[in-house]
C-alpha cells in the first residue's frame, strides 16, 4: 500500500477531502497532511518516505525530491509546474501528473474581469464616489469593436477568446506552434503582428525558457499608447521593471497583472505595485469555489490512475 502526502491545502473543505480520500483508505492507502512550507528540511522530513506527494503551487525543489527514496509520483494540483525539480523528478524516474483544465473558466473570467476594470476606470471612479465626487474626467470605454491579442492559444487562451468574442471583439492570437482547431473568429499571427495591432493583450503562454522575459521593453514599444496589457500567465514571462517603466511613461495605458516574479506576499519594492494604471490582483485567477472543488477531482483521479498502473495528464 502506498503513503501519500499532501504537503499544501487544496482549499477545499475538510469534508469533500475527506470523502474524496476514503475510496483510497478503504484500498489500505494512507494519508498524511501538512502545512505548506518553503523551509527545504522540513519539506525533506515531511516527504521523505512518501509513494506519491500532492502540491499545488508550492515550490518543490529537486533537493527534496533526491531526498525522497520511495518516491514515485507527484501530483501537481497546478497546471503549470516550473515549480517542481523536474530534473531530479527525471533523474529519479518519478512520474509528474498535473491537474490541467481545471481553471480554464476562473482565469479567462478574471482576464475579462481585469479588462472591464481597466476600461472602466473602476477602482478610481469607487474611490471617487466614496469622496462625494462624480465621473468627471473619468469616461471609460468599451470592449465591443475592439481588438484583443491572446498569446498562447490553449484551452484558457481558447475560453478567453470565446468570452471576448461574445462581447463583439476582434480576436487575433499567436501561440508557438498554429492551431488547425482554432474557432474561424481566431486570426492567428506573428507576435510583434498582434501586439502592434491589439487593444488588448492577454498573456496565457507557459514560462520556459523561450518565454521568460518575452514582454521586454522592446516588446512593450511596439503596443499601441491606448493598449492593455493582461498577465494571468507567469510573472517572469514579463520584465517588470520594463513594464512599470512603459506605465509610467505611457508608453501604454494600463496593465492587470496576477503573476509576479514571486509568489505573493510581496515585496513593496515590486516596481508594479507603485505603477500607474496597474490594477494587481496576488495570484487569484485559477482560485474559486467551483475550480478548487475541480481540481481536487481531478488531482484524486490522477492519482488513482497512477496507482492502477496507468497514470493520466503526465507531463513527465
Amino acid at each position: 500500500m502506498s503513503k501519500i502526502v499532501l504537503l499544501e491545502s487544496l482549499s477545499i473543505s475538510e469534508a469533500e477531502l475527506a470523502a474524496r480520500k476514503a475510496p483510497f483508505e478503504a484500498q489500505g492507502h494512507t494519508f498524511v497532511s501538512y502545512p505548506r512550507t518553503g523551509d527545504i528540511p522540513t519539506l525533506i522530513e515531511e516527504a521523505r518516505d512518501a509513494d506519491a506527494l500532492i502540491l499545488a503551487n508550492m515550490p518543490l525543489a529537486g533537493e527534496v525530491i533526491q531526498a525522497c527514496e520511495k518516491l514515485k509520483f507527484i501530483d501537481v494540483a497546478f497546471t503549470g509546474v516550473d515549480h517542481v525539480g523536474l530534473d531530479a523528478a527525471r533523474t529519479k524516474g518519478v512520474t509528474v501528473s498535473n491537474a490541467s483544465g481545471y481553471s480554464n473558466e476562473a482565469v479567462a473570467e478574471l482576464v475579462l474581469g481585469m479588462t472591464l476594470s481597466l476600461a472602466r476606470r473602476l477602482s478610481t471612479v469607487e474611490a471617487r464616489c466614496r469622496l462625494g465626487g462624480t465621473k468627471d474626467g473619468l469616461v471609460g470605454w468599451e470592449l465591443k469593436g475592439k481588438t484583443v491579442g491572446i498569446i498562447g492559444l490553449g484551452n484558457i487562451g481558447k475560453r478567453t477568446a470565446a468570452l471576448f468574442h461574445a462581447f463583439g471583439c476582434e480576436i487575433l492570437a499567436q501561440s508557438r506552434t498554429h492551431h488547425a482547431d482554432a474557432p474561424d473568429y481566431v486570426r492567428q499571427m506573428s507576435q510583434e503582428e498582434l501586439l502592434a495591432q491589439s487593444d488588448i493583450v492577454v498573456l496565457h503562454c507557459p514560462l520556459n525558457d523561450s518565454t521568460r522575459g518575452m514582454i521586454n521593453a522592446e516588446k512593450l514599444a511596439l503596443m499601441k499608447p491606448s493598449a492593455l496589457l493582461i498577465n494571468v500567465a507567469r510573472g517572469p514571462v514579463v520584465v517588470s521593471r520594463d513594464l512599470a517603466d512603459a506605465l509610467n511613461r505611457g508608453v501604454i495605458a494600463g496593465a492587470g497583472i496576477d503573476v509576479f516574479d514571486k509568489e505573493p506576499p510581496l515585496d513593496q519594492t515590486e516596481p508594479l505595485l507603485s505603477a500607474k494604471n496597474c490594477l494587481v490582483t496576488p495570484h487569484v485567477a485559477f482560485a474559486t469555489q467551483e475550480s478548487m472543488s475541480l481540481r481536487a477531482e481531478i488531482v484524486f483521479r490522477n492519482l488513482d490512475a497512477w496507482l492502477r498502473g496507468a497514470p493520466e495528464n503526465i507531463v513527465l
